[in-house]
Order: structure tokens, then sequence, then C-alpha cells
């Protein structure tokens, strides 16, 4: 059973892209391992940018700056 986790930075991706994420994950793990699309577990999460961080600085600080 294929367990997959996305993170992403919460900035209004929709619904449906959040679907189509779920359903191309599933797609590409069947198509390449053959596993089984409906034991195909994927979750995402949507962190704030203030609690991501990079090069020692948050997202939110990054891209304030232009970054």
């Amino acid at each position: 059973m294929p367990y997959v986790n996305i993170k992403i930075t919460r900035e209004g991706a929709s619904a449906e892209q959040k679907a189509e994420l779920i359903s191309g994950v599933t797609e590409l793990l069947a198509r390449v391992l053959d596993k089984n699309p409906q034991t195909t577990v994927v979750v995402i999460d949507e962190v704030e940018t203030d609690n991501w961080g990079i090069g020692g600085e948050t997202v939110t600080r990054r891209r304030a700056q232009g970054r």
C-alpha cells in the first residue's frame, strides 16, 4: 500500500488542483511501479509560509525580499 505525502505552501491551491495531484500521483505509481490504485494513499499537507524555511529564513520573508 503506497503512501505519498505531498507538502505545499498554503497559497490557494484549489480543490481541483489538489484532486489532480492526487489522481496524477496515483496514476504514476500504477504505471511505473504497478501499484494498485485502490490501495494508494495520497495526503496533501498545506503549510503556512511562516512555518516553511529555506536557507535559514521563512518563505514569507524570502518572498517579501523578492527571492
